[in-house]
């Protein structure tokens, strides 16, 4: 038998013999890797955010705050209600956590910027156009990066555009002159974000060297090495997924992170397995934890990691999701910021939700159930997470419009829920 023939039979053999989990097993797996599984403290404290933003990896950082901004709302969808301000503190005051393009922007532990020096340079699309920026405009570029040696922390609002004398010129995402440049800096490594600052919550560049600890910026790891570590931390994060969910959690090229997962099994370090219905292999984390059963009851952000992989969200949920944020008003099905809501473990309903500021209410704009759930069971479950997420916002009161085949039946339970 030739030797490729027998590789060939071997891997075959291999593939028939992995194990084989339900999809509710993957479910569980996947929901517990996430804290979905634990029950909320008395009173969320600094501890819990640490730990829980540690098992994370990542919080996506997104600023729309029709509701609450993204990155608040991962940690009360675990949590319950927590005080902002102590985020904010392990962030940007006790520097145990740092800003930097992981996923999309986001909030990581300070020793995963090491791993993402190597895409800091010149081997990912956001490198190579924030390099060619800086390349084209050296000149003011030096100039922004000598301003902030000099005066310290500051906003983009703090550096003189290249030409005061003329309107602005715009560079990304409509930004100013000032705020592309400072990006482009920070995109490199050179810049940290220091502090948000206002009601705006804008960010605050100073020098990384001012920032980050000396032994996080002397760190050196290369990009393979790296890509493994950060693969081995989506797995843990996830529970279970395949190459493609994986390699989502940092935003890794797939040729790339297929080859370091095959390493990484080979080693032991992640166990292959089949689940049913899915085309391709899963990887397990190997201190994956496998609950009989899931209690949780979430409202999940649109840029949860439970949620943020569509592909995979589909897979284990068989759910629907796209944010329609982007969406004209006329083409939307659901609305224009609807967050999906797990129930044990299942999504059972997505409501559209809007933060009412002026008058303190919390606006339930649409409500939707899922086919297989039973609205007398999710009506009050739901009721109960809206009013907590409304205390906690301070928002004195839950208002549920009529739109959705939920509407009535949630009305009418949020009236009946302590608060109304």
């Amino acid at each position: 038998m030739s030797g490729r023939r027998r590789d060939s039979l071997q891997n075959e053999v291999s593939r028939l013999t992995r194990p084989e989990l339900s999809v509710s097993d993957a479910r569980r797996i996947a929901l517990a890797a996430q804290g979905a599984d634990l029950a909320r403290p008395r009173r969320a404290s600094i501890a819990h955010l640490r730990r829980l933003v540690h098992r994370l990896g990542l919080l996506q950082i997104d600023s729309v705050n029709v509701l609450v901004p993204a990155h608040y709302m991962v940690p009360f969808s675990r949590l319950g209600p927590y005080d902002i301000k102590s985020l904010h503190d392990l962030v940007y005051r006790r520097r145990e956590f740092t800003e930097q393009w992981a996923r999309e922007a986001s909030i990581v532990p300070i020793d995963t910027w090491p791993l993402l020096r190597y895409r800091m340079q010149d081997h990912d699309r956001r490198a190579r156009a924030t390099a060619a920026y800086l390349v084209a405009n050296a000149a003011y570029a030096d100039r922004v990066l000598r301003t902030v040696r000099a005066r310290g922390p500051l906003v983009a609002s703090d550096i003189p555009e290249p030409d005061a004398t003329r309107r602005p010129r715009r560079g990304f995402w409509d930004w100013s002159r000032a705020k592309t440049t400072l990006e482009a800096h920070f995109a490199r490594g050179t810049l940290a974000v220091a502090d948000r600052r206002g009601t705006t919550q804008a960010r605050v560049y100073d020098l990384s060297t001012r920032v980050l600890p000396a032994e996080v910026r002397r760190h050196r790891i290369d990009r393979v090495a790296a890509q493994r570590e950060l693969l081995l931390r989506a797995a843990r994060a996830h529970g279970i997924g395949t190459a493609g969910d994986l390699a989502d959690y940092h935003r890794l090229p797939i040729r790339d992170a297929r080859a370091c997962l095959d390493e990484l099994a080979a080693s032991g370090a992640l166990e292959i397995v089949r689940v049913e219905g899915w085309k391709e292999p899963a990887y397990l984390h190997p201190r994956a934890e496998r609950p009989r059963n899931i209690a949780a009851c979430m409202l999940l952000s649109p840029f949860d990691p439970i949620v943020w992989y569509r592909p995979r969200l589909a897979r284990l949920f068989d759910f629907d999701y796209v944010l329609e944020i982007w969406v004209p008003r006329a083409k939307r099905r659901w609305g224009y910021y609807v967050l999906p809501f797990l129930l044990g473990e299942r999504l059972v309903a997505r409501v559209d939700l809007k933060a009412d500021r002026e008058r303190r209410r919390l606006l339930v704009l649409a409500a939707y159930r899922e086919p297989h759930a039973a609205a007398d069971e999710v009506a009050p479950a739901l009721a109960g997470e809206l009013r907590t997420l409304a205390n906690w916002l301070q928002l004195d009161d839950v208002v549920v419009g009529r739109r959705g085949n939920l509407a009535l039946g949630l009305g009418r339970a949020v009236r009946l829920t302590p608060g109304a």
